[in-house]
């Protein structure tokens, strides 16, 4: 005789605790910068994901074993809309995190969240503190050696700003006095989020266009000129 079983009931894998995204705009401006330029960067690389403040799950069937990066990329991963980062469902962990660093979160993302990302192969690991008060320099970044993290040793620029390879993303992580700036080191030109780079553009045509109507009037004017001094030489000859 068979022996009835209830169904197990499905687990769930909250994609929000409800709570805000940062404390307060020293970690919100930073965060928001972060992702958007990186989203822009790899806009044109459909095998890369950049996120941010999103649960990630790393144990199946334990919704409990989740983490929450407020900055991370992913390479090798489809980038579509998601609720959640499940590894079991992406294959992979995120190659790239990014913790901005706050009094309520310092200890975590120094040590349990370290550990976490290490355990999860996560090869780069960074830490920003906007406010200056916890980390020394404010910038710190870990690289991934033989299932240890290992310090990213930065340099002086000229200028004394700090910048950090990451070779994750390929891009220079520099502290601009207090704020956080990410450059292409190919071309030296710093990061923009889709905001910042259609702003720059409508900017460079508006002042392209205010350059060409100056051309034009340059040029009209010369020909008034031009037409001025043929009527006065034909002036001139009609009176001898």
């Amino acid at each position: 005789m068979a022996v009835y079983a209830p169904p197990q009931s499905k687990i769930h894998y909250p994609d929000s605790d409800g709570l805000p995204m940062a404390e307060s705009d020293f970690q919100r401006k930073p965060l928001m910068y972060v992702i958007g330029s990186l989203d822009h960067f790899f806009r044109d690389r459909p095998d890369v994901y950049v996120s941010g403040d999103m649960f990630v799950y790393y144990e199946r069937g334990v919704p409990e074993s989740v983490v929450a990066p407020d900055v991370f990329v992913a390479i090798g991963v489809a980038k579509h809309d998601r609720g959640s980062y499940r590894l079991w469902e992406e294959g992979k962990a995120p190659d790239f995190v990014m913790e901005i660093t706050s009094e309520s979160t310092r200890l975590k993302d120094q040590g349990m969240k370290r550990g976490i990302y290490a355990l999860l192969n996560v090869r780069e690991y960074f830490q920003f503190d906007p406010t200056g008060d916890y980390l020394k320099p404010p910038l710190l970044g870990l690289r991934l050696v033989d299932g240890n993290y290992m310090p990213i040793h930065g340099i002086r620029l000229p200028d004394g700003i700090l910048s950090l390879r990451s070779e994750v993303l390929g891009l220079d992580l520099r502290l601009e006095g207090d704020r956080l700036r990410l450059y292409n080191p190919a071309t030296g030109e710093k990061l923009l989020t889709h905001a910042e780079a259609e702003q720059a553009r409508r900017e460079a045509e508006a002042k392209a266009g205010k350059e060409a109507a100056a051309r034009r009037e340059a040029e009209a004017e010369v020909e008034r000129l031009r037409a001025e001094l043929a009527r006065l030489r034909g002036e001139a000859n009609n009176s001898r």
